[in-house]
């Protein structure tokens, strides 16, 4: 994987973070996401994802030289995809009434899980790379 590949990517992860909450929140009115999950995307949880964003964007252009921030950036990944599978596996809700509910929720629950993963494998692969 490229250098270039690699900044894009960590500057993607910010804002997927950064403007996914936003939207999915309805720039934070969205009470129905923050009912379906209220520890884990509580309104503070919301915020910390967006400030989560900043971070990795803030290391885009260093991250060869942060290896170790960029470890931290896995464990936060691996914390919400164990969330997400917990959330997803003993919920009482199930996708099709998210969407019935709400179409930024149902959208939002479905894909937050697999998009933590995604990046969750590209933080450790560049944690684990030799550079």
């Amino acid at each position: 994987m490229s250098r270039q590949l690699i900044k894009n990517l960590f500057y993607l992860a910010g804002l997927i973070n950064i403007l996914g909450i936003l939207s999915f929140s309805k720039f934070f009115t969205n009470r129905i996401l923050i009912e379906i999950d209220p520890i884990v995307m509580s309104e503070f949880g919301l915020i910390m994802i967006i400030i989560w964003g900043f971070a990795f964007i803030s290391i885009a252009n260093h991250y060869e030289k942060n290896r170790w921030i960029v470890g931290v950036f896995c464990l936060e990944k691996l914390a919400y995809v164990i969330a997400w599978m917990f959330w997803f596996f003993n919920t009482e809700y199930n996708l099709i009434n998210l969407f019935e509910k709400d179409v930024f929720t149902g959208l939002f629950y479905s894909s937050y899980g697999i998009n933590d993963l995604f990046f969750l494998t590209f933080f450790t692969y560049v944690f684990f790379r030799k550079y």
